[in-house]
């Protein structure tokens, strides 16, 4: 416990294939600096920094995530752009860490023990434990005298029930290897879920959010708590993803192995890094695949009427799950910039009583806000995650108890 009560929390956020990052100074949720690092180990890698006095975006080469988030320390300590003067101004670093298993369900402060086991479920999350891995092994150099604090994404989906959670395989597997759904995004559910429910102004709630970016995932959220969601024992079912199958036929595992003759490590680099979107049309950015469709490329075409078709399959499994619907939420990088993909996602959908008003979808702004029609009996709603500020409020909570 730290007896202080204004704390400078840098926040990190490593994904699949970039690095978002804030700091903050808390409580009073004040944003000194923020950025991101985009298309890591991709051509044409961007950096962005931002703080009251400037904005600086750069394009270079970004291998990897360790490179990216030495050169955010660059710009954190530079001596005529940056926001510190001395590493040790920094309380805490805040880390997002995609998979907890069941070990951790609640925030917890980094030592030699947690990171072996963020390191074990590796394999259960090999495209995030890593990168999530590297961010706090480079920030323990960077900031030695810094708390060091993981926020899991699995924490927020511990409310889901045994009836979702377990599958239909012999109960030793949950018993002594603790295989089940897990759920993933969960930090960002949780913050736009609840961000929709102060919205709404509901006291009682039936919530579809809908996390849309480079990995994919949608939660039914009743009255706050999760209750079903997408993803599973790793961040890799469900939905269509970037560079990830989503939902596949298990036989078909089995037949890569043993008719075609792809090894297990094979396939599951097949289904990992080169399926999704870049499996279907040969990019994995929304943005070049959206590009493509509007000038007439079939496969585009049909691999975004696939997104939305799958992202529609859950809709209605959920709105059954919580026997009613109030409202749909659109957040992440795709779901909060991709008028195309909420139309889409949204079409054919007036059984539901989901009446989308196009003037309003096709209007961008960075806030909370309505884009159904007042005729419809679910509202429809963009809501701008911010994970790293639902990180920054945990780790602030934790130290300050």
């Amino acid at each position: 416990m730290l007896h202080i009560i204004n704390m400078k929390i840098l926040v990190i956020n490593s994904g699949s294939s970039s690095i978002k990052y804030q700091l903050f100074q808390m409580p009073q949720k004040k944003v000194i600096c923020s950025g991101m690092v985009e298309r890591i180990g991709l051509e044409k890698s961007k950096i962005i920094f931002r703080s009251e006095e400037n904005e600086i975006e750069e394009v270079l080469n970004i291998p990897n995530h360790q490179t990216g988030l030495e050169k955010i320390n660059k710009f954190l300590l530079d001596t005529e752009k940056g926001v510190l003067s001395d590493v040790n101004e920094i309380t805490a670093v805040g880390h997002r860490v995609v998979h907890g298993g069941s070990t951790f369900a609640k925030t917890t402060v980094i030592n030699e023990e947690v990171k072996d086991k963020i390191k074990e479920l590796f394999e259960l999350a090999p495209l995030h434990n890593p990168p999530n891995y590297v961010g706090i092994e480079v920030a323990e150099k960077i900031f030695p005298k810094a708390k060091q604090i993981a926020v899991f994404d699995t924490a927020f989906h511990q409310t889901i029930p045994e009836v979702a959670y377990r599958y239909a395989i012999p109960n030793h597997f949950l018993e002594e290897n603790q295989i089940r759904v897990y759920g993933f995004h969960g930090t960002s559910h949780k913050f736009v879920s609840e961000k929709a429910n102060e919205y709404l102004n509901l006291k009682k709630s039936k919530i579809i959010t809908i996390h849309l970016g480079n990995g994919c995932s949608i939660t039914a959220v009743k009255d706050g708590k999760s209750i079903d969601h997408s993803l599973g024992f790793g961040p890799m079912n469900g939905l269509m993803m970037g560079t990830r199958s989503g939902d596949i036929d298990q036989s078909v595992i089995f037949y890569l192995v043993n008719a075609l003759g792809y090894s297990i490590d094979d396939v599951n680099k097949i289904l990992q890094k080169e399926s999704g979107m870049l499996g279907l049309t040969g990019f994995s950015d929304l943005r070049e695949i959206e590009a493509e469709a509007e000038n007439g490329n079939k496969m585009c075409q049909i691999a975004l009427e696939m997104n939305a078709y799958r992202i529609q399959r859950f809709i209605g499994s959920y709105a059954v799950a919580m026997n009613g619907l109030d409202a749909i939420v659109f957040t992440a990088g795709i779901g909060e910039n991709s008028d195309m993909v909420r139309k889409m996602v949204c079409k054919n959908m007036e059984f539901l009583g989901v009446n989308l008003d196009q003037e309003k979808n096709s209007i961008r702004l960075k806030e909370i806000r309505e884009i159904n029609t007042t005729a419809s009996k679910v509202k429809v709603l963009i809501v701008p995650t911010n994970e790293e500020l639902e990180i920054a409020k945990q780790s602030y909570k934790l130290l300050k108890d």
